[in-house]
């Protein structure tokens, strides 16, 4: 065991590992095509993508193809294909044959039935493109490209649950996802952060007053902290050297946030402490972090210690509810229950005829007085 003292800036750890597949991730772009009729706003769809709602001046120049339907059959050198269709079309026999060769070629299909007025999350494609239905609203959606909840609410989740493979370049090229991948990759992070504390139980996990702590799962834990850090700022646009990162967030990571902010207000709990608390904790300090990097994305500033201390309770009471939930998963051990043997029946003895005490009652002389008995 070791204690505060002996655990070195996480920084220095992180420099250690080949950062080059994340960062190249990143920056290798993702190729997206839009294929419709005119008029349906395939400009207007593409401009919201390279648009950030919660920051209008972060806006990109990233290229998306525009194609109609006769130049689809081209789009087939794209990772992800974007086909509109109007919810007034009676005959969509073409969209349907360009639909089924891109995914007889396995290649990411997204269809958006433009339909004007509020999004509904519980739309449904009209009686003429019924047939869509069976695709499932994962790779179906309803709404008008203009329309800003729809976009956040539909839209973006079924491109992100198209594409796990180019999440950072997605975000990066494209500032319509980035607020929305940064909060699933701080939730990503954060359940497994609480997940591998639960795995190893973290016997110790508050490092204050060099209270003994176990240095290889805080460093694991600090690791995934900084890995978060480092994907957030690739995702949201920012640099692709690490080292300014250390700069701009080491004094919220450090040694670990998650470590020494907790240390002040829970190291009286200690001797009560459970998994579910600690499993918490791992969830909380990694939820932080991750919102640290995000807040300054938004705003420019970085989170105050009062709101980081807000953030953090209101992430403790989460992680608890998480903890909760997955210890009541566990399987259990069954304990066997050992068969009982039961007691010897008593044996009834044979009495003495001349002192009246009790002999075993196989004997045939009293075992107390030597005489026969009857």
């Amino acid at each position: 065991m070791a204690g505060i003292k002996d655990l070195t800036n996480v920084w220095n750890n992180v420099k250690e590992i080949d950062l080059r597949p994340l960062t190249e991730q990143a920056v290798r772009g993702v190729r997206i095509a839009i294929v419709g009729k005119p008029g349906l706003g395939r400009h207007a769809l593409a401009d919201n993508m390279r648009r950030d709602p919660q920051r209008p001046g972060a806006a990109t120049s990233s290229s998306i193809r525009i194609a109609s339907l006769e130049e689809g059959a081209e789009a087939s050198r794209v990772d992800l294909v974007i086909l509109m269709l109007d919810e007034a079309t009676l005959d969509d026999a073409q969209e349907r044959k360009l639909a089924k060769s891109w995914s007889d070629a396995n290649l990411p299909v997204l269809v958006v039935i433009c339909s004007p007025g509020a999004w509904d999350k519980n739309a449904v494609p009209p009686i003429g493109l019924g047939h869509w239905s069976t695709w499932g609203k994962r790779r179906v959606v309803i709404g008008a490209p203009d329309d800003g909840e729809f976009l956040l609410k539909a839209f973006v989740p079924a491109v992100i649950r198209l594409l796990p493979e180019h999440l950072l370049a997605l975000g990066r090229f494209f500032p319509l996802f980035r607020v929305p991948l940064a909060h699933q990759l701080i939730v990503d992070t954060s359940f497994a952060n609480a997940t591998y504390s639960l795995s190893t139980g973290i016997a110790e996990v508050v490092p204050v007053f060099d209270i003994p702590l176990n240095i290889a799962d805080l460093l694991v834990l600090s690791k995934a902290q900084a890995f978060l850090v480092y994907k957030l700022g690739l995702s949201l646009g920012m640099s692709t050297r690490w080292q300014d990162y250390v700069a701009e967030f080491g004094s919220v990571l450090g040694s670990g946030f998650l470590w020494r902010q907790v240390a002040r207000q829970l190291v009286g709990l200690i001797p009560a402490w459970g998994i579910i608390p600690k499993v918490a904790v791992s969830y909380a300090g990694t939820y932080v972090v991750g919102n640290v990097v995000l807040q300054w994305y938004l705003t420019g500033r970085h989170v105050s210690a009062q709101q980081m201390r807000q953030l953090y309770v209101q992430a403790f009471a989460r992680g608890k509810n998480l903890a909760s939930g997955l210890v009541k998963k566990l399987p259990r051990p069954r304990l066997r229950r050992s068969k009982k043997q039961a007691l010897p029946s008593k044996i009834e003895g044979r009495a003495c005829p001349q002192c009246g005490k009790t002999s075993s009652a196989d004997a045939q002389f009293c075992q107390y007085c030597g005489q026969p008995l009857a």
